[in-house]
């Protein structure tokens, strides 16, 4: 049985205060663990399908949202292959490896790997 390479979408929310933000989309998720990391000058909380960001986002607002993968080879394999192109990695990150993509109609996504965990979102 072949199983689907996306797991989940994760929504991208620019807050001013993480601390303020956390309440709401934890009440909206109905979920009460709250995933808090780092990454460059970003300070980050993932809430059930959100990902609420902080911090100097500038560099960040472009992408349409975090896409979880098993695998980013066929992430890579498919946007090239449609004329795509891969802006930044494969690269470690925080939550697994990640890729930064331009697809052909110009919408830019963040891929993370997750492995084979599962849905996740």
């Amino acid at each position: 049985m072949s199983f689907p390479n996306i797991t989940g979408v994760v929504a991208r929310v620019f807050v001013e205060d993480l601390e303020a933000a956390i309440p709401l989309y934890r009440q909206l998720a109905q979920d009460t663990e709250v995933t808090r990391f780092a990454f460059r000058d970003v300070e980050l909380a993932r809430v059930g399908p959100f990902l609420l960001l902080s911090g100097a986002t500038e560099a960040y607002r472009d992408r349409v949202a975090t896409v979880l993968v098993r695998e980013l080879g066929p992430v890579v394999s498919a946007v090239e292959g449609a004329g795509g192109q891969v802006l930044d990695g494969p690269a470690p990150a925080p939550n697994g490896a990640r890729l930064i993509a331009r697809h052909p109609d110009g919408s830019v996504f963040e891929y993370i790997e997750v492995g084979d965990s599962g849905p996740a979102a």
